[in-house]
């Protein structure tokens, strides 16, 4: 491989400066015909932009047969580098993971299958541990995605080590990716706990419509923004902060409203947040807010449930997080081609039970408990994952700090 140079490392291993474009065979995947059905609903996943979710690749929703995988796509082996360089999610992210089997790929993904003496595993960190200079060479395509010049990705260089070194490095990722996974499994455990908990039967109680006990509101409309003087510029919560069960404020927008309105748009701690639109299995999802973030407006796909003095919210969530409370938003959401929504006046209209409020507090005394150690495990599993990541940047640019850890 030419160009490349020898650089000592803190670590003094001998690493080399390789060009991704010869650190490897580039491989370009496809989609066979859909409306072949020969090709389709085989053994042999295939992974899509969308589908490229986990660093290791095993499965995907659709399986091709292997006529599918030879006629319009393309068949990699076990230990094959995958990423995307194609689609919505290389508007924030890179995503790349390594084979775990045999599989065949779409065009928004490419293969590289590493060189002799390069880990395939080493290869996909190494390429990771970039993604900010990767992502800077994404160009916006006439249909709103992202596109990864492939051309300039290849002449991106990283550092390879000897094969030992490679190794050790993809160790030390393995050994915090089993202590992460061990922990996920007590946390899903919880989350199964907690559905364990909530009321089996819903209909014990009187039902009144939601808009009896609480009040519903639309947030901001995005647009034209109002410029110059009586104007606030305010973090908001959209469709995908909105979780289920949980808001996410790791990507947070901001909007300029008139200062005259904040009142109307803004979240008080303890507002109910159910979003309007999505699949339609999805519809209704929500969270109760918890004051995170001062002064935080809310968009107006998201609505604002506020209680009065006989609605609990957590009790509210829980219901409306509810099978029963699910399949209300799925009969009456609205189903286009895309998507399904929901209007605030469905909402309102909403069948809710309410309960003497001692009887929701005491529903939601083993709730909380077991949501609280939940916060706490996924508080732990994050501070796990930046130190992961930390030790293996560290590992890779050879400046290795594990006997710190």
């Amino acid at each position: 491989m030419g160009g490349k140079h020898t650089v000592k490392t803190a670590s003094s291993c001998s690493w080399r400066s390789v060009p991704l474009g010869e650190a490897g065979t580039w491989l370009s995947g496809g989609t066979p015909s859909t409306s072949n059905p020969a090709y389709w609903d085989g053994d042999i996943p295939w992974i899509s932009g969308a589908s490229l979710k986990s660093f290791r690749i095993s499965d995907s929703e659709r399986r091709l047969t292997p006529l599918g995988a030879k006629t319009g796509s393309r068949l990699v082996a076990k230990g094959t580098t995958l990423f995307v360089v194609r689609g919505m999610s290389l508007k924030s992210e890179f995503r790349i993971g390594v084979a775990a089997r045999d599989v065949a790929f779409g065009q928004d993904v490419k293969a590289l299958i590493p060189a002799d003496g390069i880990d395939a595993y080493f290869l996909a960190h190494a390429m990771r541990a970039h993604t900010d200079q990767i992502l800077r060479l994404v160009e916006d395509t006439s249909h709103g995605t992202g596109r990864l010049d492939t051309d300039r990705l290849q002449k991106l260089a990283i550092g390879v080590p000897p094969l030992q070194e490679q190794r050790r490095i993809v160790a030390a990722h393995s050994a915090f990716e089993r202590w992460i996974v061990a922990l996920d499994g007590v946390l899903e455990k919880l989350r199964v706990t907690e559905q364990a908990l909530a009321p089996a039967q819903w209909d014990e109680w009187d039902q009144v419509p939601l808009e009896t006990v609480a009040t519903v509101a639309a947030g901001v409309t995005l647009g034209s923004e109002p410029v110059g003087d009586g104007t606030v510029e305010l973090p908001y919560l959209r469709v995908a902060n909105v979780l289920d069960g949980r808001i996410d404020t790791t990507d947070v927008k901001r909007v300029r409203i008139l200062s005259a309105q904040f009142e109307r748009y803004a979240l008080k701690p303890g507002d109910l947040l159910l979003t309007e639109g999505g699949d339609l299995d999805k519809l209704g999802r929500g969270a109760v807010w918890d004051g995170q973030i001062e002064r935080c407006l809310h968009q107006n796909h998201v609505f604002r449930v506020r209680c009065g003095e006989r609605m609990t919210p957590d009790f509210l969530a829980l219901y409306t997080a509810s099978p029963v409370g699910r399949a209300y938003f799925q009969r009456v959401g609205k189903q286009t081609t895309n998507l399904a929504s929901i209007n605030s006046t469905q909402v309102k209209k909403m069948p809710v039970p309410v309960p003497p409020l001692d009887e929701q507090e005491r529903l939601l005394g083993p709730i909380r408990a077991a949501r609280k150690r939940a916060g706490e495990l996924e508080k732990q599993i994050a501070k796990l994952r930046t130190v992961q990541r930390g030790v293996i940047e560290d590992l890779l640019t050879g400046h290795s700090k594990m006997s710190e850890t």
